[in-house]
């Protein structure tokens, strides 16, 4: 996030009068750079004025603490006099001892409110009535400096510049409005004043000052200063972790005085807290140009600086006072005490510097680091040792080449200026960058890409304001990217830019006309006709992380030898306690189930559809990818080869009431049945024919769960009522149930049969109920399937409807009731017809199952 104070963005784009935060943002929403939050001082508000103190009266109180009775000049604000004029100083009791009768201060008067929010009114203390509070830059919300009030003069405003009862928050700046920028990742050159003025100036047309172009000066290489090497000697990918280094030594400044008052609330504004002239300036101008810098305490540092790699074993204890152990990967900034070239590290370069050479209070002479660092090497330092420093945030982002000069510059003149001291003559320029890249481009490329006719003209006008320089051409042209955009690589990366810089609203939203064939593939079709049968039956769809840990595992009652327990294992997991990738969405699905019951929510049907890993622990290991290449088509095999099977599996949970208790009935708790009845559901929208088959399997009660198989034996899922224990540890109602389909094995199975459709028949139905007398053992899905297959074409359903036991039936025996609906396509089914499928099916239970009718 970038914060941006309108005034300051002034000092580099013209902005017209009376410009908003909101109207800003909408202008650099065009060119791509999102308002994330208007900030103002609104914390801040009513009569703060600026107040002269007339006098001050120490008085010491009974518990020893000495407070200061004052009488304050606040112009307009006095207290009215018997004339009616405001000649009446007010009086004030203030605990502050760092200010003097004679001093211009910060007065809020009765009715304002601090921040806090904290009203302020007249009142009694100490003796005195208070008529007012003087403040401090706390107490206005404008830093964390509470050991005194605020003394104008002070924070460098002229006191010949200071009125009585003017309005103290424009004069601080309270007032001004900050718009909150969000800025991607290739856009570094937008972390600063300098790039959003830029941007701004691209959507609008404004008149842009780009105070970051070195002059003709600065570009002229130079000799001497402080001696600097630059000795990589391990570099990333090729690339020197340094490529540029400027040094600027200045003598006799006031390092670590306090920063002027107006700097000091742009770093506030911007979101950095101040603390003392040097620092901040280094802050304030990587802020305005995005040029990261350093202020080295010059009494301190031993020649030559060496920029290298870490040592085995090396430490370094950076300014957040942490002792870090470094990498060999890591860049260091060094100096040579005792003349042992490099022997001692000073900061890790471009992400934070080494308490060893942090400036002092007594500091007056500073070294000026402006360097120019490899992106690679500093993102993978700061993420290495999870420092996110802005500097860091600038140089991993890639930082202008050509900044260096001009930024330390600018140290040198804000340093000299409220600091005094003298910058020396000689400056060091260690200069390694490499020319700025060219590009051949097509300037009828971004019309192809883009679809919008851009004339070669406008082409080289878009370019030419972003900062390239583009040659002579009708057709092709070379195009030169400028230093602060290391982003530009391709001739696309330029199309890119030409679209943005014209409007993404000019480009049409046209939906284009789809191929012959094209559309959902046929497993897409399937798992969305999967998740609309179990909608449509009352389930909810959820999605739940993939990732589980061994006491998930545990809670299944999975043995110890399950091949679901082979999961595999992340190298770096978002969450310890849960490193491995899921073998069963129903074990992340019953979490959910859990945390749905937690809420309250005890009635549930969820399921969801999500792959899962089977690692095959004789599969090859994968390659290691240098990178920055395309891998060859063997590498990319082996990788292949070592990718797991990662099957998509469909699971619900399903607990507490189905049918909800009301006026037409007591409703239902689920039962198993509810879980094998979705299942066939999924099966009959596939077209698939399954049997369920009764087995154990855990997490599944051993005696309400069935296998899911298809007709050739292949098994695909389970499905039943939970296991007690499980039930449990999940913390789910009694009785709740569940079920797991290999969805993509499903689907396979009836790939490549076409299903039959059959002519509706205009003939009416015939009816015929059948009750069956069969050994108590023989399964139901037994004698329906004899009972479908025996009733042939003319069934149209064939549908239980009641079973029995008890005294009217054999011992051992129990009574099976099926409804059949009969239909020809050709006729009307007579009585014969309907008696004719009758005998068949008692024929054939008789003959199959030892069964008979019942009398």
């Amino acid at each position: 996030m970038v914060l941006v104070p309108l005034p300051w963005l002034g000092e580099h784009v013209a902005l017209p009068a009376g410009l908003t935060a909101e109207q800003l943002a909408a202008d650099l929403v065009k060119v791509g750079l999102e308002e994330e939050a208007v900030h103002t001082g609104g914390d801040v508000t009513g009569p703060v004025v600026v107040g002269r103190v007339l006098d001050r009266t120490p008085e010491l109180q009974k518990n020893g603490k000495t407070i200061n009775w004052c009488h304050v000049d606040v112009g307009t604000h006095n207290v009215l006099d018997d004339e009616g004029n405001p000649t009446v100083p007010r009086g004030i009791v203030c605990g502050a001892q760092n200010f003097e009768a004679g001093d211009w201060v910060v007065v809020t008067l009765p009715g304002a409110v601090l921040p806090g929010p904290f009203a302020i009114s007249a009142r009694k203390t100490y003796g005195h009535v208070s008529d007012g509070m003087i403040c401090s830059s706390r107490e206005l919300g404008i830093g964390d400096d509470h050991s005194g009030i605020i003394v104008l003069t002070r924070q460098g405003f002229a006191s010949e510049d200071l009125v009585a009862g003017a309005d103290a928050l424009t004069l601080l700046g309270l007032g001004e409005q900050v718009l909150e920028i969000n800025v991607t990742p290739d856009r570094g050159y937008c972390f600063a004043i300098r790039g959003v003025a830029r941007e701004y100036a691209l959507s609008t047309g404004a008149v842009f000052t780009d105070h970051g172009l070195p002059t003709p000066q600065q570009r002229l290489p130079v000799t001497g200063g402080f001696a600097v090497e630059l000795a990589d000697d391990a570099p990333i990918h090729g690339e020197p972790g340094c490529a540029r280094f400027v040094a600027q030594i200045i003598r006799g400044v006031a390092a670590n005085a306090a920063s002027p008052a107006w700097m000091q609330r742009r770093l506030a504004q911007a979101g950095m807290r101040p603390l003392g002239l040097a620092v901040d300036v280094t802050n304030y101008v990587m802020l305005e140009l995005g040029q990261p810098l350093h202020a080295y305490d010059l009494a301190a540092l031993a020649e030559p600086i060496v920029v290298r790699r870490a040592r085995v074993g090396e430490r370094l204890v950076t300014l957040d006072g942490q002792d870090r152990a470094l990498d060999a990967e890591d860049l260091l900034i060094t100096d040579s005490p005792d003349g042992q070239r490099g022997a001692r590290a000073l900061g890790l370069a471009g992400v934070m510097g080494g308490k060893e050479s942090e400036t002092a209070e007594a500091t007056t002479d500073l070294l000026v680091e402006a360097a120019w660092f490899d992106p690679v090497s500093i993102a993978r330092t700061s993420r290495r040792h999870k420092l996110s420093s802005e500097a860091a945030k600038r140089f991993e982002r890639g930082v202008d080449t050509a900044l260096q000069r001009v930024a330390a510059a600018r140290v040198v003149e804000l340093l000299t200026r409220y600091g005094g001291g003298v910058a020396d003559d000689a400056l060091t320029d260690v200069d390694l960058t490499p020319a700025p890249p060219a590009l051949e481009l097509d300037l009828g490329l971004a019309t192809r890409l883009v679809g919008v006719v851009y004339s070669p003209d406008e082409v080289r006008e878009v370019l030419e304001a972003i900062g390239c320089q583009v040659g002579p051409g009708e057709g092709r042209a070379l195009v030169t990217v400028p230093s602060w955009r290391p982003d530009l690589r391709t001739p696309e990366d330029l199309v890119e830019e030409v679209a943005r810089v014209r409007g993404y609203d000019q480009i049409p939203s046209v939906v284009p006309r789809a191929a012959p064939g094209s559309g959902l593939t046929a497993g897409q079709r399937a798992r969305r006709a999967v998740a609309d049968v179990l909608v449509a039956d009352g389930l909810v769809e959820v999605l739940s992380y993939p990732f589980v840990g061994q006491t998930d595992l545990d809670a299944l009652g999975l043995a110890a030898d399950d091949e679901r327990r082979r999961a595999l294992r992340l190298a770096n997991p978002l969450v310890s306690s849960q490193p491995f990738m899921r073998t069963s969405v129903l074990v992340t699905l019953l979490d959910t189930a859990r945390r749905n019951v937690s809420r309250g929510n005890g009635d549930l049907a969820v399921f969801e559809l999500g792959l899962v890993t089977l690692p095959d622990p004789q599969a090859p290991a994968a390659p290691v990818l240098a990178g920055g290449a395309r891998p060859a088509e063997d590498v990319l095999d082996a990788i292949r080869a070592a990718v797991p099977a990662q099957p998509r599996h469909v699971a619900g949970v399903l607990a507490g009431a189905r049918e909800p208790a009301g006026w037409w009935g007591p409703g239902r708790r689920v039962e198993h049945g509810d879980a094998f009845e979705a299942v066939r559901s999924i099966a009959r929208v596939l077209g698939v024919p399954i049997d369920l088959v009764a087995t154990e399997h855990a997490p599944w009660h051993p005696g309400r769960c069935a296998q899911v198989r298809t007709t050739d034996g292949v098994v695909v899922g389970h499905a039943g009522e939970l296991h007690p224990q499980v039930v449990a540890a999940f913390d789910l109602p009694a009785r709740a149930v569940a079920f797991e389909v290999d969805l993509d094995r499903l689907v396979a199975a009836g790939a490549g049969v076409p299903v039959q459709a059959r002519a509706v028949s205009t003939f009416p139905v015939a009816k015929e109920d059948i009750a069956l007398v069969v050994d108590r053992h023989v399964p139901v899905a037994r004698v329906l399937e004899v009972v479908r297959g025996a009733a042939g074409e003319l069934a149209e359903e064939v549908r239980l409807f009641d079973v029995y036991t008890g005294s009217q039936v054999p011992e051992g025996t129990r009574s099976l009731a099926f409804s059949l609906r009969l239909r020809a396509g050709d006729r009307t089914l007579t009585a014969a017809d309907a008696a004719a499928v009758r005998d068949s099916v008692v024929a054939a239970v008789s003959e199959e199952l030892g069964g008979a009718l019942r009398a």
